[in-house]
This record gives C-alpha cells, sequence and structure tokens, in this order.
C-alpha cells in the first residue's frame, strides 16, 4: 500500500485493487493512532475515526488534489503505480 503524501504528521495511502470493500474511490489516513477511510468524492469518512482538526487538513489537501487522485485511483484500481501527490502546505 503506497505512500502517496505526508502532511502535517498525517500519512495519506491508497490501496492496490482496493474497490471491493468500501465501493467508492478513497484513501487510507493515518496519524498517530488514528485511521480512517476517506472517499475522494465527498471527503466523507467510511471507516474508521480521525480527529477532526486533522481531517479538515485532509479534506482541504483532497479538494486541491482531487483530479490527482482521482487519476491514482484509475490506477490502484487496475493494479499500476500510483503517483505521489504534492503536500499541503
Amino acid at each position: 500500500m503506497p505512500v502517496i503524501s505526508m502532511f502535517y504528521g498525517i500519512i495519506v495511502r491508497m490501496f492496490f485493487m482496493d474497490n471491493k470493500e468500501h465501493k467508492l474511490p478513497h484513501v487510507h489516513i493515518e496519524h498517530a493512532e488514528w485511521q480512517a477511510v476517506v472517499s475522494i468524492p465527498d471527503c466523507e469518512v467510511l471507516a474508521g475515526d480521525f480527529p477532526k482538526k486533522k481531517l479538515k487538513l485532509v479534506n482541504a489537501w483532497m479538494e486541491i488534489h482531487h483530479d490527482e487522485l482521482m487519476a491514482n485511483w484509475k490506477l490502484a484500481v487496475s493494479g499500476q503505480p500510483v503517483f505521489d501527490i504534492e503536500a499541503l502546505k
């Protein structure tokens, strides 16, 4: 499961071939002991729990990089390598 971005202590990953459980394009996020799965189309938490302030940062990053995330999703579900996405500044 490659890391596609890291910022403010948050790690963003995208699994290969990961479209069966959640059925939507999504990323996996981690910060300290927190983990969540967030949908790309609407930035909704699909699973897990995450601190609200950190989740706001993830949501802002996802809105800025929506097109790149969707391009990575298409690559990941077909088993192809994904690319890094610039961190939130």
